[in-house]
């Protein structure tokens, strides 16, 4: 833009308006514009006030392709490189009268790094660190089998549902029960902690809160399920509970909404399931994210905002869907199924895509575990076998590891978990 030829133009408009000019004047006037309006179309087009001079010359070939070459690496988006996924396991541990009942919880691994498991009477712990197994209790066969294990959140005392419909608290490090809880009417498949609250359900449709510091151990009831209490899962901030039941049933509970008085109500009755839903997991990432998974009649995945009780997406994975676990460290769902492959496929979450799918099992895949730095997961099944998949990844310190002897506890040998 000359801005030299617009203040002329400007001053000439106003000289035009009669005023008088010396000699003097009209000279410099007459020689300013022969310097300034020197392009004829400019000189003919007094209304143009402002005028853009030409362009700046264009710059050398070489120069402006090196230029594009370098601003396209710059702006090019940079794919980020897909992780490697073993197909195997890790390691496997035979598993020996590992009960094949779908409805029954019977593997857990707790924040001290030590996995739980139940075989027929007995419960035996691994620890992950030191790859060495021990007997934690057994049972009498009029009491057994064991139905479900969970650990507590301080990783030391662990709930053991049974048969005799008798839940019993232990304390892993004497090797002692410190006591039993009472209150169903059939054995316990599932169980839950939420702080000192054990929530148990059982065969007999009912769940309960047992406070376990105190005598009179029961502090809520819940009732909703028709059937069996297969599935119990508290959410991260332990505000809702999910439960699923052999009646095709999904319910949530709030927690503001329990009483100790009478039965407490449902928050959700989600009824889209046309199979048992034992498979529950909360989403790691966004609170009121919940996934189920339905059984062999009905062997889809769904996702519902327990806030409002909406499903957000269903998915036909076309097996049986035992159990389900988010990956802590990226967004991705895992699932283990039954019949007719008996895998473990991880999910890309929301897209749903598949990204890998794990066989090795001959036997649907019952329950999963996940390690607690969240890359390791432990799947048992009613092949009697206990396999461990580096599938959500490595830590760092593995990363770093070039040998496989190295990398810790999980080498491909089998063995014994007693």
């Amino acid at each position: 833009m000359d801005f030299d030829v617009a203040r002329y133009l400007l001053t000439e408009k106003e000289n035009e308006s009669g005023v008088h000019l010396t000699p003097f004047k009209e000279s410099y006037k007459r020689e300013l514009a022969a310097s300034l309006l020197q392009d004829g179309a400019i000189a003919s087009k007094k209304y143009r006030i402002l005028s853009f001079t030409s362009k700046a010359p264009a710059p050398p070939e070489d120069i402006q392709s090196l230029y594009s070459e370098n601003v396209a690496a710059d702006t090019a988006p940079k794919s980020k490189s897909r992780r490697y996924i073993p197909q195997s396991a890790e390691r496997t541990l035979d598993a020996p009268e590992l009960v094949d009942d779908y409805y029954l919880n019977l593997l857990d691994w707790g924040v001290s790094n030590i996995l739980s498991i139940a075989l027929s009477n007995t419960v035996y712990l691994w620890d992950a660190s030191r790859s060495a197994t021990s007997e934690l209790l057994t049972v009498a066969d009029d009491v057994g089998p064991i139905t479900s294990v969970k650990w507590a959140p301080d990783g030391r005392h662990i709930g053991v549902g049974l048969n005799n419909s008798v839940v019993q608290l232990w304390d892993s490090a004497s090797n002692k029960q410190l006591r039993g809880l009472k209150g169903h009417h059939a054995r316990v498949g599932a169980l839950a902690w939420n702080g000192h609250i054990l929530t148990t359900g059982s065969l007999d449709g009912l769940i309960l809160n047992h406070d376990v510091r105190i005598r009179d151990s029961i502090v809520q009831t819940y009732r909703g399920h028709e059937q069996e209490v297969c599935g119990l899962k508290w959410s991260m901030s332990g505000q809702q509970l999910a439960s699923g039941g052999n009646d095709n049933l999904l319910h949530v509970w709030d927690k503001s909404m329990s009483s100790s008085n009478a039965a407490t109500q449902y928050l959700h009755r989600l009824d889209e399931h046309r199979a048992a839903v034992k498979a529950l997991a909360w989403c790691p990432f966004q609170s009121n994210l919940l996934a189920s998974g339905g059984g062999s009649a009905d062997r889809c995945i769904k996702f519902w905002n327990t806030h409002t009780g909406a499903c957000l997406n269903t998915v036909d994975t076309h097996s049986q869907v035992c159990a389900l676990l988010w990956n802590k460290h990226e967004r991705e769902l895992l699932s283990s199924h039954g019949f007719s492959q008996n895998q473990l496929t991880l999910w890309k979450y929301p897209s749903m895509v598949k990204i890998t799918e794990l066989t090795g099992h001959t036997s649907r895949v019952l329950h999963l575990a996940e390690s607690p730095d969240g890359y390791t997961v432990a799947s048992a099944a009613g092949d009697e076998t206990l396999r461990f998949w580096q599938v959500f990844g490595a830590p760092d310190v593995l990363k770093r590891t070039k040998s496989k002897e190295a990398a810790g506890p999980f080498n491909k040998y089998l063995t014994h978990i007693r």
